[in-house]
């Protein structure tokens, strides 16, 4: 199985980030790369993408998005070259930009009807192939050097024919805000588990009940990374799954993955690397400073952090 799509979901306007998420759409938010180019978090993730091999990118976008998106990136691109065009850098960062619009597709989400329904808008575009998808309010860091971590999901993907979760252990205080897991881990496999449950952010008490998982440190639990590898077969799911649903009812998708697991062959991965959530009250700061640390400017950080802390001690 070949995976050569890209799903990016990214219609949410970001009420937490409000007012700048009201006049600017989250995934356009700058965030400093590893490179030490500032650049929206949408390209930051296509380039994720597109360096583990994905070819072609889906963007579910708001009614007018579309546009406003395009938009941006080719002023971004002018803008770079006007500046900067005689400079090496400069250029790079302008080609990146053409290759991004020219493999982009966007789908409108006409109502916010929910994940489930964001990524059922995808089902055109996606055909019979299979796809990863990615949330447009997400970052992924990968450790020490490893493979990026969609290269990661990818490669097992494609040596299992299946369908595959990224999943991580996270602490207990954190639960709530993800998707979690329990399943049976794969002999001769390190960190891959056949997924048997899922609940979408149990409470603790649920959670330890129903999805603790043997090997993990005390306190943690395995909850999705925020990208998935599935096959075109997970559209009909969502289809018979939003039937049985009451008129105007949101769509989300955790159900849909809980009948993939009892229908088919489901794994999940255990990512080496870390996601941070965008739409969280802290989760853009927590991720500027994470891919601060361990891009090209990191020792310059790295003493400005830890001046800044001992001037905050000397205040108090």
């Amino acid at each position: 199985m070949q995976i050569k799509k890209a799903v990016i979901t990214a219609a949410a306007r970001g009420g937490r980030l409000y007012p700048v998420g009201d006049t600017v759409q989250k995934a356009m938010l700058p965030i400093a790369d590893l490179d030490g180019v500032h650049k929206p978090i949408l390209q930051i993730i296509a380039e994720e993408a597109f360096n583990s091999g994905i070819e072609e990118i889906c963007i579910i976008c708001a009614p007018g998005d579309e546009v406003r998106y395009r938009s941006a990136f080719e002023t971004l691109r002018s803008n770079l070259l006007a500046a900067f065009g005689q400079i090496d850098w400069a250029k790079k960062q302008a080609n990146k930009i053409s290759h991004l619009l020219k493999h982009l597709t966007f789908v409108v989400q006409e109502e916010t009807l929910g994940y489930g329904h964001a990524v059922y808008c995808a089902k055109d575009f996606v055909g019979n192939d299979a796809f990863i998808l990615m949330l447009g309010d997400h970052l992924y860091l990968a450790d020490n050097q490893q493979l990026r971590c969609a290269a990661q999901l990818l490669k097992l993907a494609e040596q299992a024919d299946c369908s595959v979760s990224a999943v991580n252990a996270t602490p207990e205080h954190l639960i709530h805000q993800y998707g979690t897991i329990n399943g049976r881990y794969v002999a001769g496999q390190q960190g891959v588990y056949e997924i048997e449950r899922i609940i979408e952010k149990p409470s603790l008490s649920q959670a330890e009940l129903e999805l603790l998982m043997p090997g993990q440190r005390a306190g943690h639990y395995l909850c999705f990374f925020g990208m998935h590898i599935l096959k075109a077969s997970i559209f009909d799911i969502l289809e018979k799954y939003a039937n049985t649903l009451e008129k105007g009812k949101d769509i989300q998708l955790t159900p849909a993955l809980e009948i993939l697991a009892k229908e088919s062959k489901y794994l999940a991965l255990e990512v080496k690397g870390r996601r941070y959530n965008l739409g969280t009250d802290l989760g853009w700061l927590e991720a500027q400073i994470s891919f601060g640390l361990e891009g090209v400017n990191s020792n310059e950080l790295l003493s400005s952090i830890v001046n800044q802390l001992a001037e905050a001690r000397m205040r108090k």
